[in-house]
């Protein structure tokens, strides 16, 4: 702990000398411990055994025991109000608690006459900040972040003392698993104190994709009356394409205030969009009347126009764009809900691979690193606040209509300069509560929502998803008073009633907020692709939370697993999503029926893509493809050739019925005009005799924060994937690293994520590594009973 204080004592220093902003990362070096939910932070003993030192992000549930139901509790996703009866179903089955966190922050004498403020990118799900013992901030939403000027409030020339409290309020506070503790970043802020940028301060929009039009939000404390504002436009490589330099004259009544800065025009710009992302940094800087910088800030923005229409739906730049998506939690797998940039930027990195295009935050704002990753791949989102305008599902502590009007302005302000974000989303499946604030079936509500969003950006639609999209479950005949007059009309699975609706609407613009796996493939082949703004497919990520029932943690109904790996629907959505060719095996393992999700009976069919049956059994199998035609060969026999469809029901999804299984392999070979242009096989496999470790082919940054993400499988002498091997996996480490999850993508796993051992799941595993803060060499041992052990070198940077 000393070691970690002195560091950040001689960085504080180091800071001194500048007079404009900067930015000290507290990620580091952070005591945790479990308390009592009335206990005081005076009253937390964090010199007790039971302390942990931790880093962020971090999130404390993710590490406690699986809670086993009791008997007799059960989910019950019928009760559309509660959602659950069973205690901890929804959230994982994880214990709700209170957890405490401490640092130390020495604050210099030389400091004084900075401003200095402590900005939380969230805590979750409510928590309250302590300084020196004094409560001095917090946040009743723990998906939206704050700042606190702690100018007058800290001790200079002396050390701080920084307690946060987290908690994860009851199981019913929310649908599902959230987490709990800092699970993003924490930073000091330090700028000028008479003349500064402040919170989230630029409003930047483009017009004719060449025009830059940039406001400022500046405060002023000084008597000044006057200051140049200097603006520079930077490319991709940080060469500056435009500059403009003018004077402001500072409102003499009003200290904070937006400035309207003189538009840029950029020469021949390259504009941004899915395939060619490209990003400007606007660099906006403010002098003091001596000529000295007093502070400079930078954003990142894309020079793009996106359109929305009945005729078309969604264009970007003037040409067709269907939204390919994925709605999900923010949570990130077994790693939970701490927010590390390197795991987000593998999920986004996997569903481009799959030809996806498009996220729905569902049902929150996600991590501020999401939305720049999204600008940096291409990635088209709609940005989402709330799940239901409701005390139990906002937090808690307070009601509703107390939260709105200081996340509004805090979620636009910060996600409002992103390439990325097309439109804003105020809320999902509002229908069926009839507690809904002002007794009108959320109009209200929404409208005033609206109004304030659009007071901190008019350049985007507003929608709210809806499910039903009908005032009931029952009758569905009309679209409810919030569907008429929400400007993006979002249903939830509801596509049916695109068509219809349109007829008596015209003005109406449609996008599936939702999309179910059971109905994959007609939900997205049976709109009107030209007309639609698109769709997001539910959970095709399988996450923790809304079980259907012990031993399961979560939902497993998704096309890649909880550790990214892919199933064979992934290829059904790749084949409908891409124009690459795809062909790929999926055999019927089993089905399940009769399950009920948000008023739609699912029917959902489990393949795996592995050859190893019962023998002389007859099996049902899949070919997924997007080609005219496939052949399916069984040991280079031939099963015949099948065509492929435009009939919505079966397109890019081939059935072959009665395969019978012979040891050796299953190929599917895939032709266009007589032609193979893509071909899947599948051997059977032998027994295993080694173990195959696959790190990700990444640079890995020795910044305290990037990850390591390695793949063990267990192989057969011709290295197949044995997907019968078992045993434990240990994972041991040497080097400027360390273990932070272990998964193996079996969602009813009962072990500890945040081990060192996981058991082989078909053959697989997976470690997670951290990378310390000093480059250097890492060594990987991996051990299971039965097989050699492995080790694999790696490197931070």
């Amino acid at each position: 702990m000393k070691k970690i204080l002195f560091s950040i004592a001689i960085l504080s220093f180091a800071l001194t000398a500048k007079a404009q902003r900067d930015t000290l990362n507290l990620d580091f070096g952070w005591q945790f411990r479990m308390v009592k939910a009335d206990t005081r932070p005076a009253q937390i003993n964090f010199h007790s055994a039971e302390v942990q030192n931790v880093d962020l992000p971090h999130d404390f549930q993710i590490s406690q025991p699986w809670v086993k139901p009791a008997p007799g509790e059960r989910p019950d996703f019928s009760d559309q109000a509660a959602n659950v009866k069973s205690r901890l179903s929804a959230r994982a089955f994880k214990e709700m608690g209170v957890g405490a966190y401490r640092k130390v922050l020495y604050v210099p004498a030389e400091w004084k006459g900075r401003r200095l403020e402590l900005d939380f990118g969230g805590i979750m799900l409510v928590g309250d900040v302590y300084l020196n013992g004094v409560r001095i901030g917090g946040t009743d939403y723990g998906y939206v972040g704050f700042g606190i000027d702690i100018t007058n409030k800290v001790k200079y020339g002396s050390d701080n003392e920084i307690i946060v409290t987290a908690n994860t309020m009851g199981p019913n506070n929310s649908r599902w698993y959230t987490g709990g503790g800092l699970y993003r970043d924490v930073h000091l802020l330090l700028t000028d104190s008479q003349l500064y940028f402040v919170r989230h301060p630029l409003h930047i929009t483009t017009k004719d994709n060449r025009l830059v039009n940039i406001t400022a939000e500046i405060c002023r404390e000084s008597k000044q009356r006057t200051g140049k504002i200097q603006v520079r436009i930077l490319d991709a490589v940080g060469k500056v394409v435009a500059q403009k330099d003018s004077m402001m004259a500072f409102s003499p009544r009003r200290h904070d205030k937006e400035y309207v800065l003189t538009p840029i025009s950029l020469s021949n710009p390259q504009l941004w969009s899915c395939d060619h992302p490209y990003l400007y940094t606007a660099e906006v800087s403010v002098y003091k009347s001596d000529g000295t910088l007093a502070d400079q800030v930078k954003e990142l923005f894309g020079v793009r126009t996106f359109e929305f229409s009945p005729q078309f739906g969604l264009k970007l730049n003037g040409k067709k764009l269907l939204l390919k998506g994925i709605a999900d939690h923010s949570t990130l797998g077994f790693l939970g809900a701490a927010a590390y940039p390197r795991a987000i930027e593998k999920t986004i990195k996997t569903l481009k691979a799959f030809g996806f295009n498009h996220i729905r935050t569902s049902h929150n704002p996600y991590s501020e690193d999401f939305y720049r990753l999204c600008d940096k791949y291409g990635i088209v989102v709609l940005d989402e606040l709330y799940d239901k305008w409701l005390k139990q599902y906002a937090g808690g502590r307070t009601d509703w209509t107390n939260l709105w009007q200081y996340d509004v302005p805090e979620w636009v302000k910060r996600d409002r300069n992103h390439a990325c974000v097309a439109f804003w989303s105020l809320g999902n499946e509002l229908q069926t509560y009839s507690n809904l604030p002002f007794n009108d079936w959320g109009v209200t509500a929404y409208r005033l929502q609206r109004t304030l969003l659009h007071r901190y950006d008019t350049t985007r639609p507003v929608t709210v998803a809806m499910h039903p999209r009908g005032r009931n479950w029952e009758t569905d005949s009309l679209p409810c008073d919030l569907a008429m007059i929400t400007d993006i009309q979002a249903y939830n699975y509801r596509y049916m009633y695109f068509p219809g609706d349109r007829r008596r609407f015209p003005n109406m613009i449609f996008y599936q907020s939702e999309a179910n796996l059971s109905t994959m493939g007609p939900n997205f082949y049976k709109m009107n692709l030209n007309k639609v703004i698109g769709l997001a497919y539910w959970g095709m990520i399988d996450y923790l939370g809304e079980s259907h029932g012990w031993p399961a943690k979560g939902s497993d109904e998704g096309v890649f697993d909880i550790s990214l790996q892919p199933k064979p629907e992934a290829y059904f959505l790749k084949s409908m999503f891409t124009d690459q060719p795809v062909v790929h095996i999926g055999i019927v393992d089993r089905k399940d029926n009769g399950k009920v999700w948000n008023g739609v009976k699912e029917s959902v069919k489990q393949l795996s893509d592995q050859w190893n049956r019962t023998l002389g059994k007859k099996y049902t199998v899949y070919t997924y493809t997007n080609a005219p035609e496939v052949e399916l060969l069984v040991n280079g026999k031939s099963l015949g050739i099948k065509k492929n469809t435009n009939d919505p029901n079966h397109r890019n999804r081939i059935r072959w019925d009665n395969v019978e299984y012979h040891p050796g392999y299953i190929e599917a070979i895939a032709r266009k005009e007589g032609k193979v242009i893509a071909r899947h096989r599948i051997n059977t496999y032998g027994k295993a005799v080694k173990l195959k470790l696959s790190p990700d082919q990444e640079i890995w940054h020795a910044d305290g924060m990037d990850l390591q993400f390695v793949r063990v499988n267990a192989v057969d002498a011709k290295n197949n994937r044995v997907w019968s091997a078992d045993g434990d996996v240990h994972f041991s480490v040497e080097g400027n690293a360390r273990i932070i999850g272990v998964s193996n993508g079996d969602i009813t796993t009962d072990e500890n994520l945040t081990g060192n051992q996981i058991r082989l799941h078909n053959g697989t595993a997976q470690v997670i590594l951290r990378a310390g803060r000093v480059p250097g060499k890492v060594l990987l041992k991996v051990a299971v009973e039965g097989f050699k052990s492995k080790s694999l070198k790696l490197i931070t940077h």
